[in-house]
């Protein structure tokens, strides 16, 4: 099957587990994927030393001043929005879950600032769940490989989930994300040294449009 020789393939070029943010527990990955919208890993990165030293449990980042949080994560954008959503969020953690990120995916979803790819990121990050996390980079390079041809990010999941055994699943998330990031570029691909390049079926593969 053509999608599990790619995750042998990809799983043999990875050596470390996959980190994108760098966090110490559940509630503080939890903030870092609603503030890594619209913005990169590296950013948020940056920020989240200062925002969990100011704030370091989901009840004391329910009491802090908006405007104050708004000072710290400024940089990743959208700060307005974030800030309360994080704010909201550390809220309802301490009052309804005791401080405990919560694992069903109903009670994730009714999180400020948490869509299903953030709760799906959490589930198979925090839970050890059966995820597809479905992203810019990753619903790019599935459509490049021809391992599905919707746009749609729900169907992309649907497509994915019903290829991969159950236990693989997050790992081939993780991995076909860094792929994304490291060969299969939005607009400047690395097809010349892609480790799964006799795989891509990309009709617009013509080494020449980006050089």
């Amino acid at each position: 099957m053509k999608i599990i020789k790619i995750y042998n393939i990809l799983n043999d070029l990875e050596k470390k587990r996959i980190i994108f943010l760098k966090t110490e527990n559940n509630f503080q990955l939890l903030i870092g994927v609603i503030l890594s919208a619209q913005t990169t890993d590296r950013q948020v990165n940056e920020i989240l030393p200062a925002l969990f030293r100011r704030y370091p449990s989901p009840e004391d980042l329910a009491s802090a001043q908006k405007d104050d949080v708004i000072e710290i994560i400024r940089s990743t954008g959208f700060f307005n929005i974030k800030a309360g959503n994080i704010i909201k969020t550390a809220g309802i953690i301490n009052e309804k879950y005791g401080g405990m990120v919560p694992e069903p995916m109903e009670d994730l979803l009714k999180l400020a600032g948490v869509g299903r790819k953030t709760a799906n990121v959490i589930r198979g990050a925090c839970f050890g769940l059966p995820v597809i996390i479905v992203d810019t980079h990753f619903s790019r390079t599935a459509r490049r490989l021809n391992l599905t041809a919707e746009k749609n990010p729900d169907r992309i999941e649907h497509d994915l989930a019903a290829q991969l055994p159950l236990d693989i699943q997050y790992k081939f998330s993780m991995l076909l994300n860094k792929f994304g990031r490291d060969f299969c570029k939005a607009l400047k691909p690395l097809c010349g040294s892609c480790p799964v390049e006799r795989f891509c079926t990309w009709k617009f593969k013509d080494l020449s449009r980006f050089s």
